[in-house]
């Protein structure tokens, strides 16, 4: 046997990575051509050095250049080596079969010497090419033996070019192991991270940039993106959780690139946070970025469903002034701000306007159309778009009846959804998941349960698998219907068949555990939400000061506010309401007025809602001064008084005995232009009928 001679001191010139986006790609550039595989060989590899390419490689690295240069002519053939290890079978089962080893046959011998002058980024492009022709095992041989020869440098780029191929190929589980065999280093953690993110293991991918963080190594943009993109992807995307990503890049001073900015503009817009994506747009356009068409529409389509649709018009018209042509999705996305406004002729107007500039309207637009119309009670014409639909070739979709079924729920018209349901078979079209997904849901609003439960056996008997929106949507309305048991039912029945319950979910279910004040369940669902990747967002964070204020437990309650805002998430309006109400219903007014302090403390300005609700703490506290000088208030920073607001003050009169003074509060209701409800209408006659008993007596 012969010994193996030590390592040539002389080494090739280090790689260049050419982009930050794509690690994995180096700037050597080679010619690959593939023979034809034989019996032993997955795949045969031969790789030549173009001349031109390999100077623009290596134009920088000039006292290297001589080196180099000395290559171009030859011509590496690595099929002997691929056919030899495809034989031997090669793929090391310890940690010790990569050491360097003391002796080695004739033939192994022979391959290693005549291998030991590829230079580095050869055997790079080897590997990827083996691993995009799903070699992956003898990409992983390849390595092993250039490890046991010490023939490449870069071992963690090898290995990370591996992992990068297991992640391709949805192998996460073989990628973490693989990553096991070497310390990680920055390059292979951005290789796990990417592979997490494609494969939609967005809790590795956190927990792997986390500890990259606590290894002292920074992550770069790309990674930030990669997470982003998922969380997108997967409709996971949360404003507190992008807000604490951007906080991450803020503190290590990571340069933000166009793609990522991208990516947060629509990550913030798909997580109903316009205000932030707004935000990040103007940072794009200040540093002369322009963003993508598809980030426009997302960030037009949030405004719509927040009506901001001003803001939403503007940004259309931005769009249009910079030369791009808006196409059917930006029509659609400002469409969809007017149907919730409830602004017809406006959405007329778009749909006008789409056919003048040649832009198709497709099987979305003709549905929000059908909205307007169906919103508007104008259901003769939402048939004749339907008409309209066929005459142009579009053909309706379950999708499109759906949006019908959703104006009948909307309208209290529930009974109608058997109606829609015939009316589409005999159209030849078949309910999808979305569609019974919205049937259950109008069940469910009405108090139907029955009818839900009938509606998802269906749906199974179909072969309609259902999602997580599915099982909300049931597990709420029990919920919503006080059947709490039942609903623990179906939410063990969902993790048990094998569905991962989402921050939704368990929103809902820490709401149900909160009515029942089964605190103890309350703290633990938190930990299992955690456990599995899921960060409390705003809804759980006011969800847990609702049903502690609801119970009492204002410690409780606060706390969680102080956790909402270390966690850096901003509280909300809708937070501040319901702590405000809870205080406002055991007539703490006091406490009630510290809130609304706290409130406009975090730059949130009260709106009706809470406005109202300290009215109410004033009116139970018999502070019926301080609830008339809170009307006072809102006259005078242009919040509208509602009929609660009045209600609540004909209420606060009651309690004091001041019965004389409510009729001028209903008068002034009516002045105001806001209708009498069934409630004031009532205080209204309780307020006379004791008037009349005092004047008796």
């Amino acid at each position: 046997m012969l010994l193996l001679p030590p390592p040539l001191p002389a080494r090739f010139p280090s790689i260049q990575l050419s982009s930050p986006i794509t690690r994995l790609q180096v700037t050597f550039q080679t010619s690959l051509y593939t023979t034809a595989p034989s019996a032993a060989t997955e795949t045969s590899i031969n790789l030549s050095i173009d001349k031109d390419r390999d100077r623009d490689g290596y134009e920088d690295e000039n006292d290297d250049q001589n080196d180099v240069l000395s290559l171009h002519k030859r011509r590496y053939d690595f099929t002997p080596l691929l056919d030899y290890l495809s034989r031997s079978n090669m793929e090391p089962e310890s940690d010790s079969d990569s050491a360097s080893p003391t002796s080695l046959d004739p033939t192994e011998f022979q391959l290693a010497e005549s291998y030991r002058a590829v230079p580095a980024p050869l055997w790079h492009s080897l590997l990827k090419s083996l691993c995009s022709s799903s070699s992956i095992n003898l990409a992983y041989a390849v390595v092993s033996w250039l490890q046991r020869h010490n023939l490449c440098f870069s071992y963690e780029l090898l290995y990370s070019i591996l992992i990068h191929a297991l992640g391709r190929s949805e192998k996460l589980y073989e990628a973490f192991l693989l990553s096991q065999r070497q310390r990680l280093t920055p390059l292979t953690y951005n290789a796990l991270i990417n592979a997490c993110a494609r494969n939609n293991d967005l809790e590795k991918a956190l927990n792997l940039m986390s500890r990259m963080r606590q290894d002292g190594y920074q992550s770069d943009f790309v990674n930030y993106s990669l997470v982003i993109q998922s969380l997108t992807r997967n409709n996971k995307i949360d404003s507190s959780i992008l807000q604490k990503l951007y906080g991450e890049i803020e503190c290590d001073k990571i340069e933000v690139d166009g793609q990522l900015l991208n990516d947060i503009i629509v990550g913030f817009a798909k997580a109903n946070d316009p205000s932030r994506a707004l935000k990040f747009l103007a940072m794009a356009q200040a540093i002369g970025l322009n963003p993508k068409t598809a980030t426009l529409v997302a960030v037009i389509y949030s405004l719509g469903c927040c009506g901001r649709i001003a803001e939403a018009e503007a940004i259309f018209e931005e769009m249009k002034g910079s030369g791009l042509k808006p196409r059917t999705r930006a029509y659609n996305a400002l469409l969809k701000g007017y149907v919730k406004a409830g602004s017809l002729k406006d959405a007329e107007l778009v749909v006008s306007e789409m056919e003048r500039s040649g832009v198709s309207p497709d099987e979305h637009t003709y549905s929000l159309l059908i909205d307007a119309y169906a919103n508007a009670g104008r259901w003769e014409s939402a048939r004749i778009v339907l008409k309209e639909m066929e005459a142009n070739n579009v053909q309706p979709n379950s999708f499109v009846y759906s949006r019908i079924l959703a104006s009948y729920r909307n309208k209290g018209e529930w009974q109608r959804s058997f109606q829609v349901l015939r009316e589409m078979k005999s159209n030849g079209i078949q309910p999808d998941r979305h569609f019974y997904n919205v049937m259950i849901d109008t069940f469910g609003k009405y108090n139907c349960l029955d009818h839900a439960m009938d509606t998802f056996d269906r749906m199974l008997s179909e072969g309609i698998e259902p999602d997580t929106v599915t099982w909300n949507t049931l597990i709420d309305c029990h919920c919503k219907a006080g059947r709490h048991d039942r609903a623990e039912e179906l939410f063990e029945e969902m993790k048990a068949k094998g569905y991962s319950p989402c921050t939704t979910t368990y929103n809902i279910m820490i709401n149900s555990f909160g009515v029942q004040e089964r605190w103890d369940d309350v703290k633990s669902l938190l930990g299992k939400m955690q456990g599995h990747g899921l960060l409390p967002n705003i809804v759980t964070y006011t969800t847990l000061v609702d049903i502690y204020g609801r119970s009492g437990r204002f410690g409780d309650a606060i706390e969680c506010l102080e956790l909402m805002k270390s966690a850096g998430v901003k509280p909300s309006s809708t937070m501040y309401n319901a702590l405000i109400n809870a205080y406002a219903q055991r007539g703490l007014s006091e406490q009630a007025i510290n809130a609304l302090r706290v409130m406009g403390a975090d730059g949130l300005k009260p709106n009706l809602l809470a406005l109202n609700s300290l009215i109410n703490a004033f009116g139970e506290d018999r502070r019926d001064v301080e609830a008339f000088a809170v009307l006072q208030y809102m006259k005078e920073n242009d919040v509208k008084p509602d009929v609660v607001t009045y209600t609540t003050l004909m209420k606060a009169l009651i309690r004091v005995d001041k019965f004389h003074k409510v009729p001028a509060v209903y008068e002034e209701m009516i002045m105001s232009g806001c209708t009498p409800d069934r409630k004031a209408r009532a205080m209204l006659r309780s307020a006379l009928r004791y008037m009349k008993q005092a004047v008796k007596s």
